[in-house]
């Protein structure tokens, strides 16, 4: 699982990177908060720590701009900042936890658990099975249902699929897919995300040359509507 780390402290952030390394998670660190926007918008991330006091923009606007257009993903506040009031703001702008400093490196583990368990059993059971339109897809299974009657996703297919559904409305960008699906070690060409879309369509589109649900969005990436 992929953690974004914002952190103006380096060796705090040194620490903590290196030690989530050690639970096999991969880290994305930014010592800013205007870089952590940037990173956020552009990567996939299951999870995202932020400090408060941070340069160009600090931890509560970083989560607003988070929350913005992601209401899923879980965030964490690690800061220095640790009165109530502090607390209050920080769970109001949208934050899942909030940590003070000084902390042990066993909490902040087990808090970052105890919220991706949590965050992966809503996941499964909001959108292990679903339905648009005239199709229905079992996330669990694989198995789905389009305009053509029952069929089988590959793991790839689902994946996508998954990935596109949870940010319905959203503009998934192709790097964003690229680190979902196929992670770091194969970087397929722009043309095989291309051809997974056009399959969806014709599973699943009623009229694939002009299609409702799946949209290519020239020079950025992709969408799913769902209205």
């Amino acid at each position: 699982m992929r953690i974004l780390l914002a952190e103006d402290e380096e060796n705090i952030r040194d620490i903590v990177k290196l030690n989530l390394e050690l639970e096999s998670f991969e880290v994305v660190e930014t010592d800013n908060g205007k870089d952590a926007v940037n990173l956020f918008r552009e990567q996939y991330f299951d999870l995202i720590i932020l400090d408060v006091m941070m340069p160009e923009m600090n931890g509560f606007e970083v989560c607003e701009q988070i929350r913005l257009t992601n209401t899923e993903v879980p965030v964490i506040f690690l800061t220095a900042k640790d009165t109530s009031q502090d607390r209050i703001n920080g769970l109001k702008k949208g934050a899942d936890d909030y940590i003070s400093k000084p902390f042990t490196l066993e909490e902040l583990l087990l808090r970052i658990q105890n919220l991706l368990k949590r965050s992966n059993r809503q996941a499964h059971d909001d959108s292990e099975m679903f339905t648009f339109g005239n199709n229905k897809v079992n996330f669990a299974t694989f198995e789905a249902i389009g305009n053509q009657g029952a069929f089988n996703l590959t793991k790839k297919e689902a994946m996508l699929l998954k990935l596109l559904v949870e940010r319905k409305n959203e503009v998934v960008s192709r790097n964003q897919i690229l680190q979902f699906v196929w992670g770091y070690d194969v970087f397929p060409t722009t043309r095989t995300i291309d051809n997974f879309i056009l399959s969806f369509r014709k599973y699943f589109e009623q009229d694939p040359a002009n299609p409702r649900f799946f949209l290519s969005i020239r020079g950025v990436g992709y969408k799913f509507v769902l209205n």
